[in-house]
């Protein structure tokens, strides 16, 4: 088993519980790093879309993954967790996170349930080499020695985030022996944006807004999410979702021009009823303070949005320009901002792209170029956005090829 995070210690345990003798192999001095950062420390473990809502969001590739969430959908995935006393909840109907609220609590489940398993677990480990007989996998060579194996899996993830274990290793391993990989793209990452101003509203958040890639071609319906400021752009769930796509659209282009819709539950024409509505009946109040709370907008930003719109921050509702107020209508609805760059791999807590699944057995997860050879979770060409897609992808992944090596899949 290469690889300690969601996917191979999923598949360390199926693997194990069926009788296999196991052997994870982690090149991070622990496991389940990067699994400890999920949904901002929380785990957003899966969602409660049913298994054919859930592949249609995973895009393209998403038919793939129905094999895995046969065996471990989200409703089995949490039984799973109770059986190792992770209780899990979906506070908003939705987004399933453990009681706890803590991915740590997630990641030191799996690891005790590993240990029960029996499964060897060796840290510091770098593969350098599949080692072959013939057709079939007979083992790896490490930086120091070599291990002899039956079947191997391979879940070490993707580039992404390698202050938490990222790394291309399984790229590396799959081309040796004849994969082709899809061209990599970090996704679910911050975009930077031309604009200086996001930076001085770094921390401040958006709830509830439309984002969308403002070019031909490109569907206006975008994604919808809260938004947050950071000191060199964009980010949050709305933003995120799109990165992927933004990111390939940035190795064609050099910039990538978007709208938010800060206001995406009222038409323009309520918003400009709105404001004559302060106008008459608030005249004396100011338009920044009336946005803020008749809007539920963060101050700061609205007055960012005054200055945008050419107005004085303090103006008083009832000495609003038209043309002042028809443009600040525009901006609610339709506020530019332009994608000059994601921050990278660095950044991405998943990547778009991967080992190609054409030379994959979708039902075992099993290599057609190598028999014995097993993949699971973020190594390969598919990812969803965010709400607990990829996690579930991992987990899932990670059962049907831990049952694929061990030999045990349901008849």
């Amino acid at each position: 088993m290469l690889g300690g995070g969601p996917a191979g210690l999923m598949a360390a345990i199926a693997a194990a519980r069926h009788g296999a003798k196991v052997t994870l192999l982690e090149r991070m001095p622990e496991p389940g790093l990067k699994l400890c950062a999920t949904g901002g420390g929380r785990s957003n473990l899966t969602n409660t879309l049913a298994n054919d809502a859930f592949m249609e969001k995973l895009g393209r590739q998403g038919r793939f993954a129905e094999p895995a969430l046969r065996l471990m959908g989200p409703a089995q995935l949490l039984e799973f967790f109770a059986s190792i006393g992770v209780k899990t909840h979906a506070p908003d109907g939705f987004h399933v996170y453990p009681v706890s609220e803590s991915a740590t609590q997630v990641r030191d489940a799996l690891l005790a349930e590993v240990q029960r398993s029996k499964v060897k677990v060796l840290m510091n480990m770098q593969v350098v080499e599949l080692i072959r007989s013939g057709d079939r996998v007979a083992g790896i060579k490490l930086s120091k020695g070599h291990m002899e194996a039956d079947a191997i899996i391979i879940a070490t993830g993707s580039c992404g985030y390698p202050a938490l274990g990222g790394n291309d290793s399984g790229y590396a391993l799959a081309r040796s022996v004849g994969h082709s990989m899809a061209p990599l793209a970090p996704a679910l990452v911050p975009i930077i944006t031309r604009e200086r101003w996001p930076g001085e509203l770094a921390g401040v958040s958006l709830p509830d807004v439309r984002v969308w890639v403002d070019m031909p071609g490109h569907s206006k319906d975008g994604m919808c999410g809260d938004l947050l400021f950071t000191h060199n752009g964009i980010s949050g769930p709305a933003v995120l979702d799109m990165s992927g796509g933004i990111a390939k659209l940035l190795t064609k282009q050099f910039a990538v021009p978007m709208r938010v819709e800060v206001l995406p539950r009222e038409t323009p024409q309520e918003t400009l009823a709105r404001f004559d509505a302060w106008r008459s009946g608030s005249g004396k109040k100011q338009i920044a303070n009336l946005l803020a709370e008749g809007c539920a907008l963060p101050h700061s930003f609205v007055k960012q949005l005054l200055l945008l719109a050419g107005a004085d921050p303090e103006v008083i509702a009832a000495e609003l320009p038209a043309a002042v107020r028809d443009q600040l209508v525009t901006l609610l609805h339709s506020l530019p901002l332009t994608a000059r760059d994601t921050e990278g791999f660095k950044r991405a807590m998943v990547v778009r792209g991967g080992i190609a699944l054409r030379d994959i057995t979708s039902e075992t997860l099993e290599s057609e170029k190598l028999w014995g050879l097993y993949f699971a979770g973020e190594v390969l060409d598919i990812d969803g956005p965010c709400g607990g897609f990829n996690l579930q992808w991992a987990f899932a992944s990670g059962w049907l090829a831990g049952l694929s090596a061990a030999g045990a899949l349901p008849k």
